[in-house]
């Protein structure tokens, strides 16, 4: 069973996303915030495998709850997936960059929604290959001077062929093919990286890859 922490500050929302949730039969909504702070609070106590926040909540935002979600280490487990309205919504780069693991539109297909929670669950990454390069683009098209991050220097020359071609929003089968290696191996690459970077998901080596400058926007 899959256990699930939701916070939006709007009750009718919540109570739709909570039937749509538990029709599913393998996940549970375990509690419900109508703001980031409750949501965070929530997340300790339950200790839930995600956490569904909406961007937009009084008090503490999404981004903010999820910054304190991230960085508490009793709740490594949690994946966090961030609701909003728009596509490309102005917070969502921030979001990745405080260890959301994705996010989702709030007019998402019932079907696609339960998914993406059992995706999320799994500690993908909510980011299909199209979104993760408009993403990039139109948020990271103008980043700060590239810091190399913690741990890149001690990527192989092959992990960090991989950790571009993952940052371009390829899948482990995708990467095997380009680099014509099996699909194990693309994954055990991956499984490496995330280990040396301090990575909770594929979505934060996306980021990494972007400020480090191993992947300079708008390339391909």
């Amino acid at each position: 069973m899959i256990r699930v922490v939701l916070a939006d500050d709007q009750p009718l929302i919540r109570a739709g996303f909570r039937v749509l949730l538990e029709m599913a039969g393998d996940i549970s909504v375990v509690g419900e915030a109508g703001d980031g702070g409750g949501a965070v609070e929530l997340c300790r106590a339950l200790r839930p495998d995600v956490a569904l926040l909406d961007v937009r909540m009084p008090l503490l935002d999404g981004i903010q709850a999820t910054r304190r979600i991230g960085a508490d280490p009793g709740l490594d487990g949690v994946r966090v997936v961030i609701l909003t309205n728009y596509a490309l919504d102005e917070y969502v780069f921030a979001a990745l960059r405080a260890g959301a693991s994705g996010f989702l539109l709030k007019d998402i297909e019932p079907a696609d929604l339960l998914q993406s929670v059992r995706v999320a669950a799994l500690g993908e990454a909510l980011l299909s290959p199209s979104v993760t390069r408009r993403l990039i683009e139109e948020y990271v098209s103008t980043p700060p001077r590239p810091v190399p991050g913690p741990g890149l220097e001690r990527l192989t020359d092959r992990e960090r062929e991989v950790l571009a071609l993952i940052a371009t929003g390829m899948s482990n089968e995708e990467i095997a093919l380009h680099l014509t290696i099996s699909q194990a191996t693309a994954k055990t690459h991956v499984s490496r990286i995330m280990g040396k970077l301090g990575a909770r998901d594929r979505a934060q080596l996306v980021v990494h890859a972007y400020e480090s400058g191993l992947v300079v926007p708008g390339s391909r």
